[in-house]
């Protein structure tokens, strides 16, 4: 361990603060400079995520701990990192990366500070993940949502404007609820520390602990809502699809907060005791809801962005509904699917853009009129002369190789790392019968397999819309659209190639959640313990 090691879980949220601060004062004549900046801050955001990866990866390091000021926990704010936050860390800075590439091509010019609002989403996202205690995760999660406020209004137009006012009405609601659940949290235990608040928890009772538990209620309902669980989900679709590009591909690890959160709940309540928002039957019922009525959205999308948006709340519904089963078994690959998710998600986004890109302003319109009434589209039927053996240009060809693995992986199916996380999820819960109910079980299975289903027919009848059915010009694509997308679908095929040491690796990050007294004696020294 270097001298530099303690200051590792501070540099995440120092980065893009002094990045984003600094491109406002850059001069507007020197864009070039601000976006320099940028690229200089995701990249050295990445660097650090990763080494923070290797360096906790080490049986002696539970989790590296910086007090602000000095101050210790649990009077002091300290931020923790641990396997779990450094691997979200990691994934934030992939799609912060990835997606500001994207960017640069011409999406960052289409409205005012994009630079600056994207560092404060990363500022946001990544103390999000660091901060130990409660009320700075409450900072973390307005400062984050401040930003993408005005990342979800970059480019304007009605329907960013119009989604832009539920989802803002959703968040200040959910914000409210935290606020009061923190106060009453604080009340009943005097510390909003995560460490300090699992070692009193045991010992509260009557009035304070009701009090309490209220609080986690609340607390559950607000991370539900971040995790776009039903029937708290309504606003993630339309959202999603009305952000530009690069920001609907940095928005899918916004709905994977509330999943990072429930999983906190090991830390606070351990992995059998815990209430119903964070764990047991309440959790798997909530997360098999949403699985289906996701499916279902799935089946009924007429739309690619529709569709993406779908298939995040049927990844949420996996995630919730896995999290949901008693025992420890279920977390690892738990793990390994929300980041094959994570990542073609990502990509997803950024390919529909180019996917859509010179098709007619009506053709989605027409093609489902033509499968309605039974039509043909005589303008391709006419003149089959015209289609037949006509080189695919190579643009053409990069969107349908990139659209198929989109497909494959979100859909789970074999070989790419969907099915892999799928077939992992399902092979422990049935080596583990013991630990679930065979009903869960079978419902848990059926729904899993439905919802690949569903996302194969989906992806392919709009697939075929998308690049069949109206004939068009071939769309030109800018490298720094084109590699963004390449290097996410990579990572998902290096899940696959490395799928063994992979699962070892979450399988070692579940275990570090599941003994919690680890980072307990981590983050509180034995004089600072209540």
């Amino acid at each position: 361990m270097t001298a530099m090691t303690p200051w590792l879980p501070l540099l995440p949220i120092l980065l893009p603060l002094l990045a984003g601060s600094l491109s406002l004062l850059l001069p507007d004549n020197r864009p070039r400079w601000r976006q320099g900046l940028g690229l200089f801050s995701c990249m050295a955001q990445w660097l650090v995520a990763l080494q923070l990866l290797q360096t906790l990866d080490q049986p002696a390091t539970a989790a590296l701990v910086h007090e602000l000021g000095g101050w210790a926990a649990p009077y002091g704010i300290v931020l923790v990192a641990d396997p779990l936050a450094a691997l979200m860390l990691l994934l934030t800075a992939t799609l912060g990366l990835t997606s500001l590439v994207y960017a640069l091509a011409h999406w960052e010019r289409a409205g005012s500070h994009f630079l600056t609002l994207f560092q404060f989403q990363l500022l946001g996202l990544n103390g999000a993940f660091l901060t130990g205690d409660l009320f700075n995760l409450f900072v973390f999660f307005e400062i984050l949502l401040a930003a993408s406020y005005g990342l979800l209004l970059h480019g304007s137009g009605l329907a960013r404007a119009k989604a832009g006012l539920h989802y803002i009405a959703v968040n200040l609601i959910a914000s409210l609820l935290f606020l009061i659940a923190a106060a009453l949290i604080y009340g009943s235990c005097g510390t909003l520390n995560l460490a300090a608040l699992a070692v009193a928890l045991p010992q509260l009772q009557g009035q304070p602990a009701l009090l309490f538990d209220i609080a986690a209620w609340l607390l559950g309902l607000v991370f539900l809502i971040k995790a776009a669980a039903w029937p708290l989900n309504f606003w993630l679709p339309a959202t999603y699809a009305a952000a530009a590009p690069p920001v609907a591909g940095l928005f899918v690890i916004l709905s994977k907060v509330g999943i990072y959160a429930l999983l906190r709940g090991y830390l606070l309540f351990g992995a059998e005791a815990a209430p119903a928002p964070f764990n047991g039957d309440g959790l798997f019922y909530c997360g098999l809801a949403t699985l289906a009525v996701g499916t279902l959205g799935v089946l009924a999308a007429q739309q690619l962005k529709q569709l993406a948006g779908q298939l995040l709340i049927v990844s949420a519904g996996t995630l919730l509904a896995a999290l949901g089963f008693s025992g420890t078994a279920l977390t690892a690959p738990a793990l390994y699917y929300l980041t094959s998710s994570i990542l073609a998600a990502s990509a997803f986004y950024m390919l529909i853009e180019l996917a859509e890109r010179n098709r007619q302003q009506h053709a989605d319109f027409l093609s489902v009129s033509f499968e309605a009434l039974g039509l043909e589209d005589r303008q391709a039927s006419d003149h089959p002369e015209d289609t037949a053996g006509v080189a695919i240009p190579a643009s053409m060809a990069f969107l349908g190789l990139a659209f198929y693995s989109s497909a494959l992986i979100l859909s789970g199916l074999p070989p790419l790392s969907g099915f892999i996380a799928k077939f992992a999820l399902l092979q422990q819960l049935l080596a583990q019968p013991a630990d679930a109910g065979h009903l869960q079980v079978g419902l848990y299975f059926a729904l899993l397999l439905l919802s690949g289903l569903a996302g194969l027919i989906a992806m392919s009848r709009l697939g075929i819309r998308v690049f069949w059915d109206v004939p068009r010009k071939a769309p030109r694509l800018q490298w720094l659209e084109a590699l963004p997308i390449v290097v996410l679908l990579g990572l998902c095929a290096l899940l696959v190639i490395s799928a063994g040491p992979a699962l070892d690796y979450f399988s070692r990050i579940a275990d570090s959640l599941h003994q919690p007294a680890r980072y307990i004696d981590a983050v509180l020294p034995a004089v600072g313990r209540p």
